[in-house]
């Protein structure tokens, strides 16, 4: 598999946990230290900061620590990979779905004869 799809891959994995995207989802509205995102999906700390780390493995977060606080953000261009796959995907059926109405009109227009 080439660096890409790794990448990609790594933001699935990240999505695919409730929690995480709630964190994302919070991150949108700005950034957010580490007892920030715990605090309403009821995480221990430390089970937060596994999350974040998934999280930055990704490339979907970053973080900055200032003293003792950690606080993340949302990366620039995080869902790019993720939205240039959904892109790709959306034309390949849009293409199918042509093909089909064009069928279905040679077929319909047939019929009438």
């Amino acid at each position: 598999m080439n660096a890409a799809g790794e990448g990609l891959d790594r933001v699935f994995t990240a999505l695919a946990d409730p929690g995480r995207r709630a964190m994302i989802d919070r991150l949108a509205q700005g950034p957010a230290s580490a007892s920030e995102l715990a605090r309403p999906l009821t995480l221990a700390l430390p089970s937060a900061m596994k999350h974040l780390a998934v999280l930055e493995a990704s490339g979907m977060v970053s973080s900055q620590k200032a003293g003792r606080v950690r606080t993340y953000r949302l990366a620039p261009g995080a869902f790019a990979a993720l939205e240039a796959w959904v892109a790709k995907r959306k034309q390949a059926w849009s293409a199918q779905f042509d093909l089909l109405d064009a069928y279905l009109a040679q077929t319909k227009s047939g019929d009438d004869q």
